[in-house]
């Protein structure tokens, strides 16, 4: 029995009970975090790295169909992010899915939730600062200058901000949100006035023909499509940081629902918009994975510098998912530290209250990934990315799982569901977690990158068995103690 449950339980005998978090993962947290924060956190999830660099190549595989990819994938991530801001409004907690696992799987699940968002994140990291190194060698000042270079210095600038105050990271990712909003809607304009004018790109007269003529919606077949889902679904792996920062606000059952609600219109908006946009003013040949598909379309229609801002755009999006990576393992591994599942050391906490200990076990795998980018520089990115979804598409399982749970606890009278649901249960949770799945097993017919990840999972599997025998006696200890402290 998972303590929380236990906590649960005996909150109406115990008289202290409610002055106790219910996670105890949760004590010593500030509130700093706003509306106009978390509101932010939500958009800065929703446009990152994989749309600002992973739709380059994507379009380039997939062609213009890619949209479509997006947009289906959105929907899904939506549910995932409405289920979990109904538990957030059940219970606020800055361990978030973790100390929901906890409650509704027991400490295994709440084990398992914790350590896949770490490889999530880990690796997402390694991600993000391989294209910050990318990003930076577009300027040709910086070519002579090694791509893992410029990946530790971009993880060491970071790192030195996560550390600082969750009140600073949140008026980063405010400012950082901000400008990518900016940025896209600008592109966005810029993309419909050269549509509206017929204004020629690379040569090409933009609109319908730059499509039908180099091979229709599905250039390469749709086979390509359903092979970048996943790499589509890594595009959307910040979107639960909503989960994560509600802990660190006063007011979560005013945030939340502003913050999830709003998700859907801007997948639509951002990410569909700017790829049909990206479809209809270059063929998908042109784009390269190896360039911002915004960087390639700005610099092929001759304005001068037009490149070189959009590139500093991107890279700021780099740093800011980054250092919401930094952010979110830090509080779900000090969630899992209190329980006695992760090292004793990330549940540290600095007088700035930032769960500093978990943020430098994530920077100590990223700079595994600074290795990488010197051993393997032009496949680290897409090598991380489809590790990366091994973790995400786990994590989301087990959020509609733990939904699933909650909703049955509450049909039977033991847990009360917030006015603020997900609609379709349990239709919609099944749904999402076959789409998931389906999208794990379809990585097997990418034989480069794909088939090597999945034969990963055995690995990861042996990994978790052996790491939970490592630790189950530490959490045995730690359930009784706290076992012990309620029933006083």
């Amino acid at each position: 029995m998972s303590k929380d449950a236990v906590h649960t339980a005996q909150v109406a005998d115990h008289p202290q009970a409610t002055t106790m978090p219910a996670d105890a993962g949760d004590a010593g947290y500030s509130k700093d975090l706003k509306h106009r924060h978390v509101n932010m956190i939500a958009i800065g999830g929703a446009i990152g790295t994989g749309l600002f660099l992973g739709a380059g190549g994507r379009l380039h595989n997939a062609g213009p169909a890619l949209a479509l990819a997006y947009l289906v994938c959105g929907v899904f991530a939506f549910f995932v992010v409405r289920a979990l801001g109904e538990l957030v409004l059940y219970r606020p907690s800055s361990g978030s899915f973790v100390s929901y696992a906890r409650e509704f799987l027991g400490e295994k699940g709440a084990y398992v939730a914790g350590w896949m968002y770490f490889l999530n994140w880990s690796t997402t990291g390694i991600a993000d600062i391989t294209a910050i190194a990318l990003y930076t060698h577009y300027w040709s000042l910086f070519t002579p200058v090694p791509q893992w270079v410029l990946a530790l210095i971009a993880l060491a600038v970071v790192l030195a901000v996560n550390l600082i105050s969750v009140k600073i990271f949140g008026e980063m990712e405010f400012w950082f949100a901000i400008v990518k909003v900016a940025t896209l809607v600008a592109f966005m304009l810029v993309g419909i006035f050269l549509l509206a004018t017929q204004h020629p790109v690379d040569g090409q007269t933009p609109g319908l023909g730059v499509i039908t003529n180099h091979g229709g919606i599905l250039p390469h077949g749709a086979m390509p499509v359903v092979i970048v889902m996943q790499g589509v679904i890594f595009a959307y792996a910040a979107l639960e940081l909503v989960g994560v920062a509600a802990g660190e606000t006063a007011e979560p059952e005013k945030v939340v629902p502003r913050a999830v609600n709003s998700i859907m219109w801007r997948v639509g908006l951002f990410y569909v918009g700017s790829v049909v946009l990206l479809a209809l003013l270059l063929p998908g040949s042109v784009y390269s994975a190896d360039e911002s598909p915004f960087v390639t379309v700005l610099s092929k229609i001759g304005v001068s510098g037009a490149g070189d801002v959009m590139n500093l755009v991107v890279l700021t999006a780099a740093m800011s998912s980054l250092n919401s990576g930094l952010y979110s393992t830090g509080r779900i591994l000090r969630s899992m530290a209190v329980a006695g599942s992760a090292p004793k050391f990330t549940r540290v906490m600095s007088r700035t209250q930032v769960p500093y200990g978990g943020i430098l076990l994530t920077c100590a795998i990223c700079v595994l990934g600074v290795g990488l980018n010197y051993l393997m520089p032009s496949q680290a990115f897409e090598i991380v990315l489809n590790v990366a979804s091994l973790g995400i598409i786990s994590t989301w399982v087990i959020i509609m799982i733990c939904h699933l749970i909650f909703v049955r606890r509450a049909k039977a009278g033991l847990a009360t569901r917030p006015h603020f649901r997900l609609p379709g249960s349990p239709v919609t949770e099944i749904a999402t977690i076959a789409f998931l799945l389906a999208c794990l097993g379809l990585m097997w017919n990418d034989p480069e990158v794909g088939r090597k990840t999945l034969l990963l999972i055995p690995v990861v599997a042996v990994l978790l068995v052996a790491g939970w025998f490592g630790v189950r006696r530490r959490v045995n200890q730690q359930t009784d103690q706290e076992l012990s402290q309620l029933t006083k």
